[in-house]
């Protein structure tokens, strides 16, 4: 089972092994060859039951939503899950969604028929996404445009401090730019520089602190995988002294 959030957050429960047509797999497979992907496509279920492909397909179209290095190429089964669970922990639940254990590991076993609900899945909330923020981009660009003074609008600009002495040097956007605004006080232009000072150590802040996070994510992932060791490994010890 895929969960998807319903209404108020709880999760509304989703079919992973609802029938695709022909055409809905034609076109997913058409939506997935449009992405470079790091391995060719041979079998798809063997290709993705890994999970590193899924990853990089969401790379594709939210970078800022995956760190490719967290994801390993793997042909244990034990790696193969912890890539999926890391997905789900990771991703999936960014886009409102999650994936069962059940349906995890018959994932990694390339179990056919599994991974293209799967892909489907993920295609549609994508592009929830993707359109989320544009809808999100174009709502900040009309409220700018109507509410706020001039000199907020100018922070944004990408010219703000390309205003050179000299306005020969100018190109045609940066003279557009200067020209439209020169007349803002100086102050004002003092203004905007420190509070775009101040926002650039926040991302920094920001930064250092998603990097934390990902050491501390890869460190609970191996711990799971020495967990998982020592715990076949007590069943082997037992399973010996049975048979003793």
């Amino acid at each position: 089972m895929v969960e998807a959030e319903g209404f108020g957050g709880a999760p509304r429960p989703r079919a992973l092994t609802m029938k695709l047509s022909q055409d809905a797999l034609q076109e997913l497979y058409a939506w997935i060859d449009r992405v470079p992907l790091s391995r060719p496509k041979r079998n798809i279920a063997r290709d993705f039951s890994d999970g590193v492909m899924v990853a990089e397909v969401v790379k594709h179209f939210l970078p800022r939503l995956v760190e490719m290095h967290n994801y390993i190429p793997a042909n244990s089964t034990q790696q193969k899950l912890s890539n999926w669970q890391l997905l789900n922990r990771q991703i999936f639940s960014k886009l409102h969604f999650h994936i069962s254990e059940e349906m995890l590991k018959k994932l990694v076993k390339s179990s056919p028929g599994i991974i293209e609900p799967v892909l489907y899945t993920l295609r549609q909330k994508i592009e929830e996404e993707l359109n989320g923020i544009q809808q999100d981009a174009e709502d900040y660009s009309h409220r700018n445009d109507k509410s706020l003074p001039d000199y907020i609008s100018v922070s944004m600009h990408p010219f703000a401090k390309e205003c050179q002495p000299k306005p020969e040097m100018w190109n045609n956007n940066q003279r557009s730019f200067c020209e439209q605004y020169s007349h803002l006080d100086p102050a004002i232009h003092l203004l905007l520089e420190e509070k775009e000072q101040a926002l650039l150590a926040l991302h920094e802040t920001v930064e250092i602190l998603q990097m934390k996070v990902q050491r501390l994510e890869h460190l609970v992932q191996l711990k799971d995988l020495r967990i998982d060791d020592l715990t076949r490994h007590l069943k082997k010890q037992k399973a010996k002294e049975i048979a003793n």
